[in-house]
């Protein structure tokens, strides 16, 4: 029966749309995993120093990972493999291989000797504190991660190509679970490292589960010296994304040694917070930039009147929907955090600062959204090196940003006052992280903005055809939001709050209604974007050709 169920999972799927619905189920199962990751977290640390040590920890391994192993990229490898025979196949899987080992060896290596004095410089608040050394031991034990991410992301494209989506989709459920198991099982035994180690099994199970797989194609994978005929077009053509990437994780690992400067927790809410926006951003998002890449790619530079119609579909589609889920976001943050979140240690002024942050970041939604649809779309359009220019711009605005609204809530303490209270928080300590919030927010909507003048030359009138549906979501998000409120303050003396089910339910209730709501002023706005999607259901139509995610995303820790 093992076996039986073994067979089925690493099978191929030959129907695309089995494939595209086996991938967006599992890709949820892989959301629903990383939020009981997150719950287990505050569970059992709260929004304390130690979280923050965990954290701190991944930020330079995910540099590392952003920057060396994506330099392997699976947007590249698959084309080459795609049509090759098995022999030049596994000559560049296990010359990719060897590069990833060699290169982002050495890098590891030399950042794990140096590990003290480098995360003592980024975090000196952390000097002094009792878990130090278990501090640098996990950032040692994390640094062995990149390496076997890499090699996951290059196994990985085999089975993408062979379409062992099952296996491919599997792959970040494993990984977090790996995780748990070291927060539930090694931390009580080994502390911090503890938790590096469950990392590292997840990480490890994300390789081993495609063995199967390449033993199947009889490719065995071996140390072979990287060449240079065939890496130099590998690493060239994969240059422009890895650097995009790692200005990402640069952003993030700036964002995280300044609140690390802040209010022990800081760190944790914010990160957590930004798990919880992640959510509806690959749901609706990421989707949306990966569905529409293929039909971007095989219209630009022939059919400009195509490739803008692809564009502006898919994003007028990301607008509404990340407006409406903005809309239920704000009303319902605290239930959302509630539910996910709040357990065991992470208390109540935990909870109500990351409601708060969750609230400020998921304005930047859209943005973010448009930012993965534009930049697959330049890529495309063979512009690669755009995405990393305004990548470089967006991290710059971003720090300055941070910088400066942290400075003028030194020299004026009421700006920061005004938008704790807004949010209900100005009896919170630790409220400078929001200012953080609303940097990385900034950051991303110009962002957004630069991207959409930079297409302007290869998808005219784009930035036009954008307007009706960020009017027509906003009045759907407003409508939606404010039934959802309603709903809370009708129900909100019938059942006191202070179970799990009773926020749940409360919390349900009014967001089914808000939505309710949202989608009714959509269909009597007549709106374009709902209309499409209530006839995809209707007529259960085969989705578009999709591309799986890339392997090399740096994975949310």
């Amino acid at each position: 029966m093992v076996r039986r169920l073994l067979n089925k999972i690493a099978a191929p799927i030959g129907g695309l749309h089995e494939a595209a619905y086996w991938l967006m189920l599992l890709t949820l199962a892989s959301q629903v995993l990383a939020l009981l990751r997150d719950r287990t977290f505050a569970h059992v640390f709260g929004a304390g120093q130690i979280l923050d040590l965990y954290y701190a920890a991944f930020r330079v391994p995910d540099l590392v990972f952003a920057l060396v192993a994506s330099l392997v990229s699976a947007y590249v490898l698959i084309p080459r493999m795609t049509g090759s025979s098995d022999e030049d196949t596994q000559k560049l899987l296990s010359q990719s291989i060897t590069f990833l080992v060699i290169g982002g060896g050495v890098i590891c290596l030399v950042l794990a000797i140096f590990a003290p004095h480098l995360l003592f410089l980024m975090y000196p608040e952390f000097v002094n504190s009792p878990h130090r050394e278990g501090f640098i031991l996990l950032t040692r034990i994390l640094l062995v991660q990149p390496i076997i991410l890499g090699i996951s992301g290059v196994v990985t494209s085999v089975s993408q190509v062979h379409r062992r989506f099952v296996l491919y989709a599997l792959s970040p459920v494993l990984y977090n679970l790996g995780i748990i198991i070291g927060t539930v099982g090694l931390y009580p035994l080994y502390g911090l490292p503890g938790i590096g180690v469950g990392v590292l099994i997840g990480a490890v199970a994300n390789v081993l589960i495609h063995i199967p797989v390449l033993a199947k194609l009889n490719l065995y994978l071996t140390f072979s010296w990287p060449k240079w005929k065939t890496m130099l077009p590998v690493v060239r053509d994969s240059i422009p994304r890895s650097l995009a990437l790692g200005m990402g994780a640069l952003t993030t690992l700036a964002l995280t040694i300044l609140a690390g400067r802040l209010s022990a927790g800081s760190i944790s809410t914010f990160t957590l917070a930004g798990n919880l926006e992640a959510v509806p951003l690959s749901l609706i998002g990421a989707s949306y930039a990966v569905a529409a890449f293929p039909a971007l790619s095989a219209s630009a530079g022939k059919d400009r009147g195509e490739f803008t119609r692809v564009l502006s579909s898919s994003g007028r589609h990301i607008i509404l929907w990340s407006i409406v889920s903005l809309g239920l976001i704000v009303v319902l943050r605290a239930h959302i955090v509630r539910v996910i979140l709040g357990s065991g240690a992470f208390g109540w002024n935990a909870t109500r600062l990351t409601a708060a942050l969750l609230a400020i970041l998921a304005i930047g939604l859209v943005a973010q959204g448009l930012v993965l649809l534009f930049s697959r779309a330049l890529y495309a359009a063979k512009q690669s090196w755009r995405p990393l220019l305004y990548q470089v711009g967006g991290f710059l605005v971003t720090v300055l940003s941070a910088i400066g609204l942290l400075y003028w809530s030194q020299v004026a303490p009421s700006s920061l006052d005004h938008i704790a209270v807004w949010l209900r928080v100005s009896d919170v300590s630790g409220q400078g992280v929001l200012l953080l919030a609303l940097a990385a927010t900034i950051g991303q909507i110009l962002l957004a903005i630069a991207s959409i003048v930079a297409l302007r030359s290869v998808a005219p009138g784009l930035a036009g055809t954008l307007l009706r549906p960020l009017i027509q979501g906003a009045l759907a998000a407003l409508a939606g939001g404010a039934a959802s409120y309603g709903v809370l303050y009708l129900i909100g003396t019938v059942a006191p709050l202070t179970t799990l089910f009773a926020v749940l339910s409360q919390g349900f209730i009014a967001g089914m209604a808000g939505l309710i709501v949202a989608l009714a002023v959509l269909a009597l706005l007549r709106n374009q974007e709902f209309a499409d999607i209530s006839s995809a259901l209707a007529r259960l139509a085969p989705l578009q050709k999709i591309l799986p995610p890339s392997a090399e995303e740096p994975v949310q820790p």
